[in-house]
């Protein structure tokens, strides 16, 4: 079963009321919205997955507490639009967990773990028509690099991307265990004993295919639109692009315009509308309870103004 990462901690941030209007963007199997639906009786809860399967499971689990809640299957860089539809202009809450949940790594078909032997895929919307077998199999020597490097910050992205290019000229790159002994192949016998040599390409390869970075980008630029005062954003990061980005994107909006930094007196005007309020690391207790949360990280921010 999938174990919510820093259930606790984002529950407690976002600061839930009975009356409360949340929205998880991040459904996935139901940890965190189940959670939220028991706090908010006569609030409303709106949550998207792309996932049949998740969708499925989540929809059973959250029937258990309460009615007061809306699947939305949908991409979260829908977000405002969505809401727009259903006439929501504001919400008091906004949690984002980008972690790929454990059941489709666990679920060796879809392609994500690099532990297991299934077809190229790693889509998290099944009707996405780029998976993981047309990056590794199409994709140029260059994108390759690039994509490793800059999404999974791997080392070795040359020599690993030179390995695909070669292998895929004899034939096809079609399954995760042929593409773990290309990479393994690839980099140094010091390298192997220190961790997996495939987390870091996987993990470049599915930003790519789910275009992740750019979609959460836009995704949490909606929900700063979205908050109302008081209200907060939860976002909870695996990795450090991801919280790299949070970071920015948190610090912009909850600073002065640099421009204006040292003036004797700034207008109101540009007074920050955001607080930043918390940035925690899971608890000791939970990094040796669930090792799927030893990367993760929570942020939190709050309107104070309009």
């Amino acid at each position: 079963m999938h174990e919510s990462v820093l259930l606790k901690e984002s529950i407690e941030y976002l600061n839930l009321k009975e009356t409360s209007v949340i929205v998880d963007c991040t459904l996935g199997y139901g940890g965190h919205s189940s959670h939220i639906l028991k706090e908010i009786k006569k609030g409303f809860l709106f949550a998207f997955d792309q996932d049949h399967e998740a969708i499925a499971s989540s929809e059973k689990r959250l029937r258990e507490v309460g009615n007061n809640f809306c699947i939305i299957q949908s991409n979260f860089v829908h977000l405002k639009e969505e809401l727009q539809k259903r006439k929501i202009d504001r919400v008091d809450g906004v949690l984002f967990d980008l972690g790929v949940s454990s059941p489709q790594l666990d679920e060796g078909e879809r392609g994500f773990s690099f532990h297991q032997d299934a077809r190229l895929d790693m889509r998290m919307d099944q009707s996405n028509p780029l998976s993981a077998y047309e990056v590794v199999n199409t994709y140029s020597y260059g994108d390759l690099v690039r994509i490793f490097r800059d999404y999974g910050e791997e080392k070795y992205a040359t020599s690993i991307a030179s390995s695909i290019v070669k292998s895929r000229e004899i034939k096809p790159i079609e399954t995760t265990i042929q593409l773990v002994d290309i990479i393994k192949g690839s980099v140094p016998e010091k390298y192997k004993r220190e961790h997996h040599p495939a987390r870091k390409v996987f993990q470049a390869i599915r930003i790519e295919v789910n275009h992740e970075l750019d979609v959460f980008e836009s995704a949490l630029r909606q929900a700063l639109e979205l908050i109302s005062v008081g209200g907060r954003i939860c976002v909870i990061t695996f990795h450090s692009l991801e919280d790299r980005l949070c970071k920015q994107i948190f610090k912009e909006v909850s600073s002065i315009p640099k421009e204006l930094r040292g003036l004797p007196m700034i207008p109101s005007e540009y007074d920050p509308k955001f607080e930043v309020l918390a940035n925690i690391e899971p608890s000791r207790e939970e990094l040796e309870h669930n090792h799927r949360s030893r990367s993760a990280r929570l942020r939190v921010i709050t309107r104070i103004k309009e």
